[in-house]
């Protein structure tokens, strides 16, 4: 993405920054400091999810899909897009299997 910074978004990252053609609408510059805020997010997360699971929570989609819902809350500091991605992320890191959620940046099909 940028040869400046050693820091390379993931391209399931970039992909929320970009049109239907995959152009990037937003500075890389931008982007890269939104995935350094969200990749850091995803790996604070483990822990909590880890203590919420084990203190009673029998499910870890369950537990995703709690933290989901609130990062996703309006208000949130991260986009629709932005909290799901941190989620999925979250499962990686966590590697549980990731939740099933709504796409943000999904084009409804002409049915």
């Amino acid at each position: 993405m940028d040869d400046t910074s050693q820091i390379q978004p993931p391209p399931s990252f970039a992909a929320l920054f970009a049109d239907q053609s995959g152009r990037l609408r937003t500075p890389i510059s931008d982007i890269v400091a939104r995935y350094e805020l969200c990749e850091d997010l995803a790996n604070h997360l483990v822990e909590q999810a880890q203590t919420l699971y084990h203190a009673g929570n029998s499910a870890e989609v369950g537990v995703l899909l709690g933290i989901h819902a609130g990062l996703a809350d309006e208000g949130s500091i991260v986009s629709p897009g932005e909290a799901r991605w941190i989620v999925l992320r979250l499962a990686e890191l966590l590697e549980w299997q990731a939740p099933l959620l709504p796409d943000p940046t999904a084009r409804p099909s002409a049915d």
